[in-house]
Parts: structure tokens; sequence; C-alpha cells
């Protein structure tokens, strides 16, 4: 199958370090590529693939000292993507809804993977638009806000195997990784530390629209003796930052769409203590891969008590199981079918899709 993978320009795939889209879509990409099928990628120009790279930008836009105007570069891409089209046998977005007008009109089958939270009044207008775009979800709570969107299948991430390694012992701290900001709660994850009297270590990005949040809100905690703040790590340094940890602290308070961080910790065996919301209920299983918690006593409760009985062994069964690229690869690859069947009405029988 010939099949076009489109990438936000923010951050390179993969990213350097911070970056849930863009490590998706390389997953993605990769598994794609080793299944023999034939990928072309539309992604930053630092991107590294082994699939056909075009990109409309030399670099990763999040970190380029020259970008000003970032959807200046999305607009030339979906021009790139629109002159090949008729190379492709199916187009999967990755940039939210910036294609819609030109897809609409396309005659090559297409669909998008939704990736960010939806829970945003302006967009309700828009899909009602749009309820003619194909669009994937990353879990089935993410589809909440916009119920009528045109739903074609939902397909949960993926890790490859060997990604990270298994630790079957872990160790005695506690860890947080993600992005500093309001809605992802990392004073939540220390007071639970404090609370426990077991370190914390945080490995975490600081964007600039939340660079005053740290400093007058995170920052003054981090002097704490059982704190300590590690900063950006990328996927060489996961498997031991997660690996060794005791558990993973997740005490979201938004809707998280999917939480990539939940499986990266199930494949290195470490179990997850997560706060009730988003995607989390349907991601981790109850006493299994962790613990699903309301407050900040009952994950205290947690770390005390419950999560010494764990199995890392299952933990790491259970990503091998639902959460692996292969298997997520081989979701989407039913769903070009499918959507490859319903834009040509008939059956293909000089189409490979294997």
């Amino acid at each position: 199958m010939k099949i076009a993978q489109v990438a936000p320009l923010y951050e390179r795939v993969p990213p350097q370090m911070y970056g849930g889209t863009e490590r998706v879509v390389s997953y993605l990409t990769e598994e794609l590529v080793s299944q023999g099928h034939e990928v072309t990628l539309f992604a930053s120009g630092d991107s590294v693939t082994s699939a056909k790279l075009i990109s409309p930008c030399v670099e990763a836009l999040r970190l380029s000292s020259t970008c000003i105007d970032q959807y200046v570069h999305h607009v030339l891409m979906m021009e790139m993507v629109q002159k090949m089209k008729n190379d492709f046998d199916i187009i999967h977005y990755h940039i939210d809804y910036m294609h819609f007008p030109l897809s609409r009109y396309s005659d090559i089958p297409h669909v998008t993977t939704l990736h960010g939270r939806l829970d945003i009044p302006d967009l309700v207008p828009l899909y009602k638009e749009f309820n003619d775009i194909p669009v994937i979800s990353i879990s089935y709570n993410q589809r909440k806000p916009i119920a009528n969107a045109n739903w074609t299948t939902n397909v949960y991430h993926g890790l490859p195997y060997d990604l990270l390694g298994f630790n079957p012992v872990g160790g005695e701290y506690l860890a947080w990784v993600g992005r500093i900001s309001p809605e992802k709660r990392v004073d939540r994850a220390i007071e639970i530390s404090i609370k426990c009297n077991m370190p914390l270590k945080i490995a975490a990005k600081v964007d600039k629209v939340d660079y005053q949040y740290y400093i007058n809100e995170i920052k003054p905690k981090l002097n704490h003796p059982l704190i300590e703040f590690i900063g950006e790590i990328g996927d060489d340094k996961k498997s031991d930052f997660i690996g060794n940890a005791k558990a993973l602290l997740f005490p979201i308070d938004w809707p998280e769409p999917f939480g990539l961080v939940m499986i990266e910790a199930m494949a290195c065996g470490t179990p997850v203590i997560a706060f009730n919301n988003g995607s989390v209920p349907e991601i981790i299983d109850e006493g299994v891969t962790g613990f699903i918690v309301n407050s900040v006593e009952e994950a205290v409760e947690v770390v005390n008590n419950k999560i010494q009985h764990m199995s890392r062994e299952v933990c790491r069964l259970v990503f091998e199981d639902r959460f692996s690229a292969e298997r997520m690869a081989n979701d989407y690859i039913e769903s070009y079918k499918s959507l490859i069947r319903l834009k040509n009405k008939d059956s293909l029988p000089e189409l490979n899709i294997m």
C-alpha cells in the first residue's frame, strides 16, 4: 500500500526530547515500512525515518531560531501533499483540521487522527460543518465533546517492543514525566511524594506559555529535599528513568486524550498511579497495571500500601498485548482498507493492500 503520513512540524519525527504526536507518527511510520508498505512522511527536514521524507522546512519549528510564523510552513506542506496526492492510496493526517477545506474535495482516500483535546467550544461548529471528514480517535473519552464528528474507528497508541527496557525490580522513588502546565498537576505529584516521604524525580519540559506558571507555582516547590528536577529527557533515558521508579505518577486535572507516558511506564514494568480523568480508565487496568485514584490522599494510600504488591511482569505483558506499535499499525491498516473500499465503492482487484 502507498501511504502518506502527514505530521506536525513543531517537533522533528521522532522528537529529540518531548513531543507526543510526532513520536507516535514515527512509531507508526517505521512499523508500516517494516511491514512492507511504501510510506512517504511529510515532516520537518531534520526528521529521521526509513520512509521517504518530504519537508517544507529544514528543522523542527519549536527549536528553530529563525521561524516566526509556524503556520506558513504547514500551509506549504499541505500544498505539497495536494500536488503529490495521486501518488498515494491513502493520506493519513496528524495535523488536526488544517487540511479539511482541501481534503473535502479530494478524490484520494484520507483520514485524520485527532491527537489533542477536543473540549473546546470553538471546535463544535467546525466539526459540525466538516462532518464528512473521516477522523480517528485515540480514546473513546476523547470523542465526547464532538460525539457527532465522522468517527471511523478508535486506535490506541503503541510503542515498539524494544523501545524501552523491562525492569523487573524497580526502585525506591516516584517518577513524573511530561510538560509542566496547570492541567498536568506536577504540584499534586510533589504533594504525594512529600506525604509518602518518598523521593520524586521530575523529567519535564517547560513551554514558553507555561513559564510564568512554572516560576510562580512550581519552582518554589522544587527546593524540598525529596524533590529532584531533571528537565527534559529523550527516549534514550526513559528506560532507566521510568524503569528504576517504584511507580509513575500521572495526577492529571484535564480530559487527557491518551497519555503516552502511561504505556511507556507499562513497557518498563512500572505501575501507574493516575487520577480519574480523560482516557485513564481506558488505559489503566485497575490493580493490574496501576491504580486509578480521585485524590492525593488515595494516591498516598496506594503508594504506602498497594503498589509494592503489583506484578511488574504483568505490566509488561499487558503493554505487549494492548499497546505495541505492531498492534497500532495493524489497526490503522484495517482502517485504511475500509476507507479505500468506501471511497471506491467497489473491490480493488488491482490494488495490493496488504
